[in-house]
């Protein structure tokens, strides 16, 4: 019989480097998730990202984030894909780490996003689940070249694309709650990776590549 994870091998993914996990977000992390946005990622003041979704009321969050994913699940293909990752330290889910793509196998390019909860920040968390999640890319995935953008801002996000090895690639004006904000732009390649400390321990490789468009190896 056909399984969810047969048929999304992303759901399957699991990537391990010592106290970090990553693995594919399945229906029964939606609602703890949610549960971890709602006790919050920002400052009240401050908004990181450029759809404010944080902003929705508290009993709004379970069903937005639910049809987030769903939906970024439902637009999978190999000509554009999003690989959303549980984040979990030390057993304990903190956040979410992303890559996404358009045209992969041409531009062999992917973008990262991600967001941890704010109990979660300032030790280091943040920091290893993108060089991890740049590891894999770049060593599994066929990567050659891994794009992030932050407001001018966020000064944390930018922190740790330095921490990472990312390079300015430019900047943009974009309007953001209405008003102009400035998003700078980064780039990063294998070379410049600073990798993170621990192996990384993968299940579900060869069926994720075949998801996207690559040999299983």
């Amino acid at each position: 019989m056909t399984t969810a994870t047969m048929a999304l091998p992303l759901l399957g993914l699991r990537i391990t480097a010592g106290p970090l996990e990553l693995r594919g977000i399945t229906d029964d992390l939606l609602g703890p998730l949610a549960d971890l946005a709602i006790e919050g990622i920002h400052a009240p003041d401050a908004m990181p990202f450029f759809m404010p979704w944080t902003l929705a009321p508290a009993e709004e969050l379970p069903r937005n984030t639910a049809q987030f994913y769903w939906g970024r699940r439902a637009a999978f293909s190999v000509a554009a894909w999003a690989a959303d990752l549980a984040v979990f330290w030390e057993g304990e889910l903190a956040g979410t780490q992303g890559m996404e793509a358009l045209d992969y196998l041409v531009t062999r390019t992917a973008e990262t996003g991600s967001w941890l909860g704010r109990r979660f920040q300032g030790r280091g968390i943040g920091t290893a689940m993108r060089q991890v999640v740049c590891a894999f890319a770049f060593d599994h995935l066929d990567a050659e070249y891994m794009t992030s953008a932050a407001f001018s801002d966020n000064p944390a996000s930018l922190a740790v694309s330095k921490k990472v090895g990312y390079t300015d690639s430019g900047w943009q004006r974009m309007a953001r709650l209405g008003k102009p904000a400035t998003q700078r732009r980064l780039v990063l390649t294998a070379d410049s990776l600073v990798r993170h400390g621990h192996e990384l321990t993968i299940e579900g490789l060869p069926e994720f590549r075949q998801s996207i468009g690559l040999a299983a190896d």
